[in-house]
């Protein structure tokens, strides 16, 4: 079976001896993104490929702490978020040095990279696909979609930071607003009455209606223009070519 094939931690896991605390943990996370990521969110590859240790390190971390794991590491919601959104990109970013830094997740390789290859979270292996629909998204965040990248160049710009359960409120809006403002995300067409948005809106529009009567009524929260309701709504076409500097 395929699936078995790919159930199980990184190939390239540190030894025990280098397993970390989890504020040390996030530190090394944190290094990683300064190093390797650049203001636009693309991420060097080739030169993470070379020095892996502190991104191996935090998804060891990951292995063995979650907020199922250890519940009290996580005691409120904005602890557990930023967990959940920091361990996503972290494995993502692995996941793309283990599928040996492919040109683009489409086609079998985004079944490969979503479904088949599984990492161990908290003790327990999982796709991230589950990752993503079972446990993030039942937290009922929806902003967590313009934060979670699975290292595409449609996905939201990476930033150069952890995410962090005390600012996570002003992380999340600012990421959104960033997000519904980027003319790659969003063009409107006032002749033609219709508002191009990413597909991402597409892929999750039920956790976007949960609270809203509208996508544009969403959009309207964060977007500088406000948008007629009357305007139609088309979807940009989901880039999934690695964004790799």
């Amino acid at each position: 079976m395929l699936a078995v094939l790919y159930a199980c931690t990184p190939s390239a896991r540190l030894p025990d001896s280098e397993l970390v605390e989890s504020s040390k943990a996030v530190r090394r996370w944190a290094r990683v993104l300064k190093t390797y990521v650049d203001d636009c969110g693309r991420v060097n590859f080739a030169g993470l490929a070379s020095d892996p240790a502190d991104l191996y390190s935090y998804v060891n971390y990951i292995a063995r702490v979650s907020p199922d794991s250890q519940p009290g590491q996580f005691p409120d919601r904005p602890a557990r978020l930023a967990y959940y959104i920091n361990s996503y990109n972290a494995l993502s970013m692995c996941n793309v040095l283990e599928s040996g830094i492919p040109d683009s997740l489409a086609g079998f390789q985004k079944i490969r990279f979503f479904l088949l290859r599984r990492f161990t979270i908290g003790g327990k292996p999982m796709s991230l696909y589950t990752y993503e629909n079972k446990i993030i998204r039942s937290e009922g965040e929806e902003r967590v979609h313009f934060a979670l990248n699975c290292m595409s160049v449609s996905c939201p710009r990476l930033p150069r930071f952890p995410f962090t359960a005390n600012q996570l409120d002003d992380q999340l809006n600012q990421a959104t607003f960033e997000f519904f403002n980027a003319p790659r995300n969003l063009q409107l067409d006032h002749d033609r009455k219709i508002v191009h948005v990413s597909e991402i809106l597409r892929f999750y529009e039920e956790d976007f209606l949960a609270r809203n009567s509208s996508l544009i009524g969403y959009i309207n929260k964060y977007h500088l223009e406000r948008i007629p309701q009357n305007y139609k709504v088309a979807f940009i076409k989901y880039d999934w070519t690695v964004n790799r500097q």
